[in-house]
């Protein structure tokens, strides 16, 4: 399975330590300010892109210098940068792709950044955000076995305007061929009951997001 990492211009603040997951991926791509992150954390990447409008030339040099290549694009264009580095690491048979930097800053990149979720699950890509408290996945119909791994609280949303006979197994409040609508609160902050739970459902789309109240 090749794995892409691609690091966004989100507050610093918010990406977990980085080179732990050097171990899972192949290949890093910094998209803008991303590209210095990578950079700060000593990550050689294969793709540094951006219009770099939001760092200095001393850490324009650093990128440089960690990049195998570098793209430069204008500030006026039709995708953001994030964007871009996706198109790019979808062109490379990519199975999976990490998206850190993603949250935290501006809402509408956040709120944007996670439908760019729906693009990769579409080009059949298994895509996931990763920060410091939560980790976001979009999930198409079938059945799924789910950990923890860390995270205090499972929530299921309704991306399409209804997700069917959604069942949950090994949870603390589980469910059995329940209907969830768009905005429906119903299924947030749910827990595993014990080591590994199951999930289900016939028809629609959930974001799977995991997440803790303290930063990890």
């Amino acid at each position: 399975m090749k794995t892409i990492g691609i690091i966004g211009n989100g507050p610093k603040n918010m990406l977990p330590d980085l080179t732990q997951y050097n171990h899972e991926i192949d290949s890093w791509i910094g998209a803008d300010r991303g590209a210095l992150y990578l950079a700060q954390s000593n990550i050689h990447m294969d793709i540094a892109l951006g219009d770099f409008d939001s760092v200095s030339n001393e850490e324009r040099q650093t990128i440089n210098k960690h990049a195998k290549d570098v793209l430069t694009y204008s500030p006026e264009k039709n995708y953001t940068d994030l964007e871009i580095a996706i198109q790019i690491a979808s062109e490379q048979q990519v199975d999976r792709i990490l998206l850190f930097g993603v949250t935290g800053g501006r809402l509408d990149h956040e709120l944007m950044n996670i439908q760019l979720l729906y693009q990769l699950l579409q080009n059949d890509v298994e895509g996931r955000i990763v920060d410091k408290t939560n980790q976001i996945q979009m999930i198409e119909s079938g059945e799924y076995t789910i950990e923890s791994h860390g995270y205090t609280y499972i929530s299921f949303i309704a991306f399409t305007n209804k997700v069917e006979g959604l069942t949950l197994e090994g949870f603390e409040y589980p469910l059995t061929e329940q209907t969830i609508e768009w905005g429906s609160s119903l299924c947030i902050s749910n827990k595993l009951s014990q080591k590994k739970g199951t999930f289900s459902f016939r028809e629609g789309i959930l974001l799977l997001i995991k997440s803790c109240d303290t930063i990890q």
